[in-house]
């Protein structure tokens, strides 16, 4: 699973782990601030046992992408709505995608994207349908206003004192995960604590990135009509204590994609903890297996 970075173009370098080597190439979008590994190693294992070239990366602005050097919103900003002139969308970050694609010699892909990573797979299977061989949105809603938003316990965690060391870094993820983790399941606090301290070892300081990221998904708006453009076969999974994500951000996924499944994972909150592995990946494998056996356009 070595590293790599490559020029998806528009000056932009992504860094990507690809692993499993099998014939069906699936590609795995991480969410606000996420960087690839945030995946984790034994989910990944898991999906590529069931046969999948899988490919994880670092969104731009995270880990070890191209990082933007433009001034994020302040909270005045975001209130406002006032967006720095350089400012990206998520139909940047959805390009962005399409041009690792290129790069891998991949016509097209089976995309799985999980919060903002869910946005960034559905904007590309609405502007790229030639693209995306089906699509599975986990824990992720359309921009629609009143519904899909965070609690407002998690604003206000969202919007604490950035982390000025590697150790207030590791708290703050931890205090974080442990609000809008997964009830239903035990909170590994090792593996957070890990995951946060590779994230900083590998990018240092991340608030900034984390900041455009935030404003690139409110930049973009309600996203409902465009989501209606959406061919590919589509999955809608999430949990039932999501306190990030509002599951009410599922319903109107659903709603807004021709014939797409939804499916709530109870317990599940806005994390992926080693007992909802198991079930993700059969729900991901049968979905996909659905897509490409009923000769579904492009799977």
């Amino acid at each position: 699973m070595t590293e790599r970075l490559v020029d998806v173009g528009r000056g932009v370098t992504l860094c990507y782990r690809r692993s499993g080597g099998g014939e069906v190439p699936l590609v795995l979008i991480a969410g606000l601030g996420q960087q690839l590994h945030e995946w984790p190693d034994g989910l990944c294992e898991l999906l590529a046992g069931r046969g999948y070239d899988v490919v994880r990366f670092d969104n731009r602005d995270v880990g070890r992408s191209t990082h933007f050097r433009f001034r994020p919103p302040g909270a005045v900003d975001f209130l406002r709505k006032r967006w720095h002139a350089e400012q990206y969308d998520l139909g940047e970050l959805a390009a962005d995608t399409v041009g690792l694609l290129d790069v891998l010699g991949l016509k097209s892909a089976h995309l799985a994207g999980m919060s903002m990573g869910g946005m960034i797979a559905q904007t590309v299977a609405a502007r790229y349908p030639d693209r995306v061989a089906s699509l599975t949105s986990i824990m992720s809603t359309t921009g629609a206003a009143r519904v899909g938003r965070p609690a407002l316990s998690t604003w206000r965690l969202m919007f604490a004192r950035p982390a000025r060391t590697r150790a207030e870094h590791i708290a703050g993820a931890v205090r974080m995960y442990r609000h809008i983790s997964s009830r239903g399941y035990p909170f590994d606090e090792n593996a957070v604590r890990t995951a946060a301290a590779v994230a900083w070892d590998r990018d240092p300081r991340p608030a900034a990135g984390v900041g455009r990221q935030l404003a690139g998904i409110l930049k973009s708006g309600d996203r409902t009509r465009e989501l209606a453009a959406i061919v590919a076969p589509t999955l809608v999974l999430h949990g039932d204590r999501d306190l990030m994500v509002n599951p009410t951000g599922a319903t109107v996924t659903a709603r807004a994609i021709t014939g797409a499944r939804s499916q709530t994972l109870p317990g599940m909150g806005h994390d992926l903890p080693a007992g909802v592995w198991p079930a993700l990946t059969d729900l991901i494998d049968s979905h996909i297996r659905t897509a490409r056996s009923t000769d579904a356009p492009h799977a």
